[in-house]
């Protein structure tokens, strides 16, 4: 037991210790239940390309595929998800995604309309004692580089909803952010994938660098 408990330790402050080196690497999570972990392939590349060019960051390009039950997470301050469908984790899996959000990292999961229902109970699973919070529109994440005084905007349209943002919170510090009914992950995509206007793939791609200048502290706190 001691062991293992070393072992997590060590992983978590490996995130912290990537952190403080100035030089980052986004990955996209896979997860288990059949959902489409896959979706949206150039979103995350493209958040990277214009966070280097807009915010004058050192974002390593490559955007790996990470299995979430893989002490590979700790190797990734930032790890993104999205899909349509079911997402399930195993009690391991779990654990190691407590252990990584607790550690330092940090996770973002943009509905890509239908992992709501799925998302939820999974999240349960690595923090039983938390709840999603919906962040006011006056949380420093809407105010970075970019402001967006109305909150989380909304890019695709589905049920008729306001986009929302929540979050969990965990001892004070945002480790998961879940933009609902947004399609943040879809506005950062090729604009030719959903045939996008220009100004609200540039929407989408302020609002992901504001995310990215919050956790990674170089903006307003």
């Amino acid at each position: 037991m001691k062991i293992r408990f070393l072992a997590v330790a060590a992983c978590a402050l490996s995130v912290v210790a990537i952190c403080a080196q100035g030089t980052y690497q986004l990955a996209v999570m896979k997860y288990n239940g059949g959902g489409d972990w896959y979706a949206n392939p150039t979103a995350v590349p493209n958040l990277v390309k214009f966070c280097n060019e807009q915010l004058g960051m050192n974002i390593n390009t490559d955007v790996p595929n990470v299995d979430v039950g893989s002490p590979d997470i700790f190797t990734y301050p930032w790890l993104d998800a999205t899909g349509h469908g079911n997402i399930t984790f195993s009690p391991q899996e779990a654990e190691n995604l407590r252990n990584y959000l607790i550690g330092g990292g940090f996770l973002h999961v943009s509905d890509n309309y239908g992992i709501d229902k799925f998302l939820r109970p999974a999240m349960k699973m690595v923090f039983p004692e938390l709840e999603f919070m919906e962040l006011p529109f006056a949380h420093p994440i809407y105010h970075q580089k970019f402001d967006f005084p109305k909150g989380l905007p909304k890019i695709h349209e589905h049920d008729g909803l306001p986009a929302q943002g929540f979050g969990l919170i965990w001892e004070g510090r945002l480790v998961c952010f879940y933009d609902y009914q947004c399609d943040l992950g879809d506005g950062w995509e090729d604009r030719d994938v959903h045939n996008d206007p220009p100004e609200l793939h540039t929407t989408a791609l302020r609002m992901g660098a504001n995310m990215v200048q919050y956790v990674f502290g170089g903006g307003i706190n």
